[in-house]
């Protein structure tokens, strides 16, 4: 087992893989370190980070691989404390965040790993996949800002899905005690990224586990998940104004899609006209409601509509519970 001691001395490697994990089972981390250790990458060129977010019991002696990881058990204080740890000991020219729990996905990541070593650009953005991922011809977008990026698409939030140049991410952390801190954290490191090349690659494997994060049912768990995702769109609406005026576009439909984002949520936890009239109060305070009138896409711009008139909302109540139960 290697320390953040004892590594000064270590080539720089070419990806630092920040590993998550809280109680996880050993044999799940060991699954996930074996997918980044099966990868073309020799053992210079690449750094294995596990970061131990105060688990009840050290899982490092049932590591088969201990040898092969960076190993740093702290007091339990949340993803994003855990994340922040992996990235003040990263050295790599890259960083790939992956949770305990999941797992890269050998070829569709050995593509990106090719974008990495021949296109050299600031991020590469993957696609996830919940089982094997199927065939070898990926298609991948032409080089482009992030900005440029994000203003003609949607992104996903989770920070797992990007390889990034870890000078990209600068002195950028992720907050401390939240939930749906990767919405916060990734349209503000995609609008640092000067070249951006997007991938159809199924790289990354989601494992869902009952007892996760993402799985929490309880009610509680939700509505704190709602407030947390709330809070995070009003501090990117407040920085809006700090960005030029093409970061200012790309922002804005990020914020935009969040609150749609937030609105549907509010409405398929609750299914309550009252409680969602309070949030939409609450926006409209904030300067988040009404939605933009903005043709992102055409579920954007039915649920925008839709959303203007009490009639409207009647509909999202009564028909957005019954189109999640249906999936």
């Amino acid at each position: 087992m290697q320390t953040p001691q004892n590594i000064q001395d270590r080539r720089q490697p070419i990806v630092s893989f920040v590993v998550t994990g809280y109680n996880l089972p050993a044999a799940l981390l060991s699954a996930c370190i074996d997918s980044i250790t099966a990868l073309s990458l020799a053992s210079s060129e690449r750094e294995i980070i596990l970061i131990d977010d105060g688990s009840q019991q050290s899982p490092i002696a049932q590591l088969r691989q201990a040898d092969e990881i960076i190993y740093v058990r702290q007091l339990h204080q949340g993803l994003s404390a855990a994340r922040n740890t992996g990235l003040r000991i990263a050295c790599g020219e890259y960083v790939q965040f992956i949770d305990g729990d999941d797992a890269l996905t050998g070829a569709p990541y050995e593509h990106c790993i090719d974008l990495l070593r021949f296109e050299r650009p600031d991020m590469v953005v993957f696609d996830f996949t919940r089982s094997t991922p199927a065939g070898h011809n990926y298609q991948d977008l032409p080089p482009q800002s992030g900005s440029a990026y994000m203003r003609h698409h949607n992104i996903h939030g989770t920070a797992c899905g990007y390889i990034a140049r870890r000078t990209t991410i600068g002195d950028l952390r992720f907050t401390p005690g939240i939930l749906h801190e990767d919405e916060e954290f990734t349209p503000l490191l995609l609008l640092r990224a000067e070249t951006v090349i997007v991938t159809d690659a199924q790289a990354y494997y989601y494992r869902q586990r009952p007892g996760s994060i993402t799985s929490d049912r309880k009610l509680r768990g939700q509505l704190r998940r709602l407030s947390d995702l709330c809070d995070i769109i009003r501090r990117l609406k407040a920085a809006t104004d700090r960005y030029p005026a093409e970061d200012q576009t790309a922002l804005q439909r990020r914020v935009a899609q969040l609150t749609m984002d937030y609105l549907y949520q509010v409405i398929v936890i609750t299914q309550s006209r009252h409680f969602l009239d309070r949030k939409t109060e609450a926006l409209r305070r904030y300067g988040l409601f009404p939605l933009p009138d903005r043709d992102y896409t055409a579920k954007y711009t039915w649920f925008r509509r839709l959303t203007t008139t009490s009639a409207g909302l009647n509909i999202l109540i009564h028909t957005i519970p019954l189109m999640n139960k249906e999936r």
